[in-house]
């Protein structure tokens, strides 16, 4: 428990620090809320300023963010000017579907580059080339440009939905045809997640798998007469374990900050498009709530892969 409050506390600073930076770098880049209505000659210029008073905009920044965060704390995430409500009466939807879209391609990345990577550091020569080939062409290719092509190809096999996350007759569905329809569209932006960073895990596991194999313990086991499938999963495969759990929380923000454009291109209706529209239209409450959100799935990933690492080695407990 020591371990983990100790971890709490180092999240909390990482969260205040990047809410001061975001919410004073966005206050000071140029254009500001209500802009627009300047363009528009039917508003007079006391009208905006009347806005600008009535949500708190002609005050100082600091006096503005410990007010912002002042509310936060009791759940009040601010007000969007777009939308014209509370951000947290919206917000909660889109990280909703983003948390459905990450989560669902980190679980699957990781159970298919798992056996891969091992099956590359004990089969013969050729198969490694041919899949070390096959990662570093999936590396060199931009994650949109992957997205494009996988919707390319989607759109001439015609199998599959290439946008959006349900159908236009969602609700005259069955329980089982909305679930049904729901990993139907959720087939195609998780392939390009997957495939954005299976070729990172591969060549990541298969590296530990080979230090580990290398060991005079695991050569010893090998003399000794125990089966290979048994010092390949019993021995070789947990102590290969500890430089991998770090990758836990790299492949959730990675695929996280993926997720967000290929939500755009997809037209997933996650936190991606409310983040480029919030910035389009200037809405800070919006844009410092997404960044906050997205950087805390990103310390609770790494979290997650701390405790693995902590409950896989005697020797971070010890110390």
């Amino acid at each position: 428990m020591k371990y983990v409050f100790h971890r709490i506390a180092h999240t909390v600073v990482l969260l205040l620090a990047v809410s001061i930076c975001s919410f004073l770098l966005l206050t000071l880049a140029p254009g500001k809320p209500f802009d627009e209505m300047r363009t528009n000659p039917r508003v007079s210029s006391a009208t905006i300023a009347a806005e600008r008073t009535r949500y708190g905009l002609d005050r100082p920044i600091v006096e503005r963010y410990f007010y912002w965060a002042k509310g936060l704390l009791h759940g009040d995430a601010g007000f969007s000017f777009s939308y014209g409500m509370d951000v947290r009466s919206f917000i909660w939807a889109p990280t909703r579907n983003t948390l459905l879209l990450t989560i669902t391609a980190t679980i699957l990345a990781w159970l298919i580059s798992i056996p891969i990577g091992i099956w590359c550091a004990t089969s013969n020569g050729a198969i490694d080339r041919v899949t070390g080939l096959a990662t570093s062409l999936l590396v060199s290719l931009p994650e949109p440009f992957l997205a494009l092509c996988l919707l390319y190809v989607a759109l001439r096999l015609k199998y599959t939905p290439i946008g959006g996350m349900s159908s236009l007759d969602f609700d005259a569905f069955s329980i089982g045809g909305k679930v049904l329809d729901l990993m139907r569209h959720l087939f195609l932006p998780v392939l390009i997640l997957v495939f954005a960073i299976l070729p990172v895990l591969v060549r990541h596991i298969r590296a530990s798998m080979l230090d580990v194999l290398r060991a005079p313990y695991i050569e010893a086991a090998r003399l000794g007469g125990v089966r290979r499938m048994r010092v390949i999963w019993r021995l070789a495969a947990p102590a290969a374990a500890n430089p991998i759990f770090p990758f836990v929380g790299f492949s959730i923000g990675y695929l996280l900050s993926v997720s967000l454009i290929v939500e755009v291109i997809m037209q997933w209706p996650g936190l991606g498009p409310l983040f480029l529209e919030s910035i389009y239209s200037r809405d800070l409450f919006v844009v410092v709530d997404v960044v906050l959100l997205s950087t805390l799935f990103m310390v609770v990933g790494n979290l997650i892969a701390d405790l693995l690492l902590y409950w896989n080695d005697p020797r971070i407990r010890l110390s």
